[in-house]
């Protein structure tokens, strides 16, 4: 996981999202993702703290897609044990009957989150429990949460308010003396979500220095008698946030369950906008740095600003870090607003950019945003790319801006006047020619693409923190006084942000080495594409070795698809990209192969080219290939 300031142990109020979707495992229990066009996306991570996969199964391990973009987030991910009903009774009898027994489950469950590497459990009882079992089960959880702090450092384990002390269920919507057991023998407890003022008052006393452990529930769906909920769930957080308890939202997916999946993305920003006040954000500590805002989905599919594949696809894996997102009249500005967003109409890399809107008053003639809260240990020398595309008039400019700091502190405000910046610093534009951007685009492979502008700069620091990343729209003085009375609008698509140490671009790249297949599969069948009724497919998995935790996906590729009249591939067939992997494998699915030529072998081609945490892309010579020779049985 991501290291993150403040940390996740701080004594600030925690907010905790429950995903519980249509039962859960949809397009997300897809590791290589999926085509589909209408998916259930989360991409407010600076606002939450733990994310919790919930479903009906006893035992939920959340997909990995969700624990790779939380991770890459600073978030804690959680999955959920629950039993429920008469056979929930039977099983918590079972397992709760003896210290030996309980002991089992809890290291089983210590072993799925480490092989799956995720951080913790919400442990759900919602059945009654005989004298034995409720006895064993502050234990088990005592002894659960000991295992998973010396297994997964930073991990939790989170009770649900359902069960008292007596062995009843009976949801109690606080913390009090019929449940504070199972609270005291873990780190925290969700409450359920039929609570009132008076719930909290109580619960301010009983929970004592331990505040921040209590999750207060909040149905995002406003079942039964709630405080808020829907589009009225700031007024939960509000009450909450008032007695300073940290928040567990539930099902936020509602947004889209409920409402116009077509009007998804604009009800999903409203939501967590209306939210922002009672959400303290957090910031990621990394360096390098890189982002090109993808949200993990797309219309098509980008690379370096140009179109690789056309079709909608859906991989959270492919999600990268997320802004703070803005969306606000400015204060004493007049008409002055401005708003950030996804935007899956173009973009540099994956699937959509950020887009920054907004229109600013003469009154009022320029705005800072800040879309990135770093707090990171900087080099004495970083290179930072901008790259973004002007969508407005030439009377509105964009700049980069970026604040640091001598101490790791936290703020909250995301949109500031230029005056507000602490230790602000516009960094050195470098020119095309400079031996520094030249060398940027080499390690990159960019070439410039119509309507898109690369700028490059230098940013000297002494013994500093990066703290944040701003961008300044400012409106040009208006010499025509037609101009001077309107509201000038604007609109930038920015496509990549990069942060890195000056001397990461002169590293010498790595290779990917050991590219092996297996579990490999040859079958004729039907193509639908060149209606031949025996097409020959192939099926097998890639695996090679990379140094860990230095590449942010691979680019699969594969030549020799194009119908053979030699033995050999011809040097001027291109390789087609067939896939990206977050990891070193890949699944091969299914590609049609020409049949061999008549009476001898044909040949496939696969390559892996690495895409390094720098955003590098690797070099030919960097690549691993694979050639296989495969001849028709007579």
């Amino acid at each position: 996981m991501a290291c993150r300031q403040p940390p996740l142990n701080s004594k600030r109020p925690r907010t905790l999202l429950c995903h519980d979707m249509k039962g859960g495992y949809l397009e997300d229990r897809f590791i290589q993702g999926t085509n589909t066009e209408d998916c259930y996306i989360f991409y407010h991570w600076a606002s939450i703290d733990i994310f919790n996969y919930f479903s009906h199964h006893m035992v939920t391990i959340p997909p990995v897609c969700w624990t790779n973009a939380a991770h890459k987030h600073g978030v804690a991910v959680l999955g959920t044990f629950i039993t429920e009903w008469e056979s929930g009774k039977d099983i918590c009898e079972s397992f709760l009957s003896s210290e030996d027994s309980f002991r089992a489950v809890a290291d089983k469950m210590v072993q799925i989150a480490e092989f799956y590497r995720f951080d913790g459990w919400l442990i759900n009882i919602e059945n009654l429990l005989c004298p034995d079992a409720v006895k064993n089960t502050p234990i088990f959880l005592r002894y659960l949460t000991d295992k998973m702090h010396s297994s997964v450092p930073g991990s939790l384990v989170i009770w649900y308010d359902s069960v008292l002390e007596d062995g009843k269920l009976k949801w109690q919507n606080e913390l009090n003396n019929q449940n504070r057991v199972f609270f005291n023998a873990c780190d925290g407890m969700f409450t359920n979500y039929n609570w009132k003022e008076e719930h909290l008052q109580r619960m301010v006393a009983i929970a004592e220095d331990r505040l921040v452990d209590v999750y207060v529930g909040v149905d995002v769906f406003a079942r039964s008698e709630v405080v808020g909920g829907k589009f009225e769930t700031n007024l939960s957080l509000q009450m909450i946030r008032k007695y300073g308890f940290s928040a567990a939202l539930f099902a936020p997916g509602w947004v889209f369950e409920c409402l116009p999946t077509n009007e998804f993305h604009q009800n999903q920003n409203k939501f967590w906008n209306l939210l922002c006040d009672y959400l303290p954000t957090h910031s990621v500590s990394m360096l390098p740095f890189t982002t090109s805002f993808c949200q993990g989905f797309g219309k098509r599919l980008f690379f370096r600003g140009k179109e690789v594949h056309a079709g909608n696809w859906f991989n959270l894996n492919a999600q990268e870090m997320q802004p703070l997102f803005v969306d606000q009249k400015l204060a004493g500005a007049g008409g002055s607003w401005v708003r950030t967003r996804g935007c899956s109409e173009d973009a540099w890399n994956g699937g959509c950019c950020l887009l920054i809107e907004g229109a600013l008053v003469s009154e009022k003639p320029n705005v800072s945003v800040r879309l990135l809260s770093l707090l990171a240990q900087a080099s004495p020398r970083l290179f930072i790319s901008f790259i973004y595309k002007q969508d407005c008039s030439d009377r509105v400019r964009l700049a980069l801006e970026v604040t640091t700091t001598n101490s790791c502190s936290c703020e909250n405000s995301q949109i500031t006047t230029p005056q507000d910046h602490r230790k602000g610093t516009i960094p050195h534009l470098l020119p095309e020619t400079d031996n520094l951007v030249s060398q940027f685009k080499k390690q990159c492979d960019t070439q410039p693409v119509e309507g898109w502008t690369i700028n490059c700069y230098l940013l000297e620091l002494q013994e500093s923190f990066l703290e944040n990343v701003f961008v300044n729209i400012s409106r040009l003085p208006d010499a025509d006084a037609k101009y001077k009375e309107k509201e000038e609008p604007f609109a930038f698509r920015v496509g990549e942000i990069r942060i890195l140490d000056v001397n990461s671009l002169f590293a010498a790249p790595v290779q990917v080495q050991n590219l092996t297949m297996c579990n490999t599969l040859w079958r004729r069948g039907f193509n639908d594409c060149k209606k031949r009724e025996n097409q020959l497919y192939l099926s097998t998995t890639l695996r090679w070795f990379y140094p860990p935790n230095t590449a942010v996906n691979f680019r699969i590729f594969c030549k020799g698809m194009e119908h053979h009249q030699s033995v050999t591939i011809a040097e001027s067939e291109k390789m087609v990209l067939i896939g990206r992997a977050y990891n070193r494998v890949y699944r091969v699915v299914d590609i049609p192969i020409p049949d061999p030529p008549v009476g001898t072998s044909g040949q496939v081609e696969f390559l892996v080219q690495p895409i390094t945490k720098e955003g590098f892309v690797g070099q030919s010579s960097n690549c691993s290939r694979l050639v296989v020779n495969y001849l028709e049985k007579q």
